[in-house]
């Protein structure tokens, strides 16, 4: 898989999350209902002041070697100003990291990214790993771009 090295600039970004981990069996059940909940419940459609119409798959807050973290379904916004106190922030650093550019089905591209994201040798900080989904609306041929924190 090719990447290219930058120096990301900070984001805000505000969302919904949950705290899973790598061993627990309903790991995939439960980012697929955050993914659910995110749109359905019109938590996409509420948040204000977007800078876009990305939507971002957040894995933060690492513990254990890597294996728990908590998961943000979130939009980067221009401010936490006019936000619902019912939403959660978080602040994306600026820094290091390696980005990635991969297409197809929303869903099995990208897990098929994460089992082969330990092949390559990546000096990893786990601190904000994430992947944008850039605004396209075609689930089967998206263009994604996922962004790993970089020592």
């Amino acid at each position: 898989m090719n990447y290219e090295l930058i120096e990301l600039k900070e984001k805000t970004v505000v969302g919904i999350k949950t705290r899973t981990s790598n061993t627990d069996p309903n790991m995939s059940n439960d980012i697929g209902t955050l993914w659910q909940n995110f749109f359905e419940k019109g938590i996409f459609n509420s948040i204000a002041d977007k800078k876009n119409n990305n939507s971002i798959g957040l894995y933060t807050n690492y513990e254990n070697t890597a294996n728990e973290y908590d998961v943000m379904v979130c939009c980067e916004v221009k401010d936490l100003i006019n936000q619902s106190k019912d939403l959660q922030s978080e602040i994306i650093p600026s820094g290091k990291y390696a980005k990635f550019i991969i297409n197809g089905h929303v869903q099995t591209a990208v897990q098929e990214f994460w089992m082969n994201l330990c092949n390559i040798k990546l000096d990893r900080k786990y601190s904000h790993d994430f992947e944008e989904y850039q605004d396209g609306g075609d689930m089967n041929n998206a263009e994604i771009h996922i962004y790993i924190s970089l020592n």
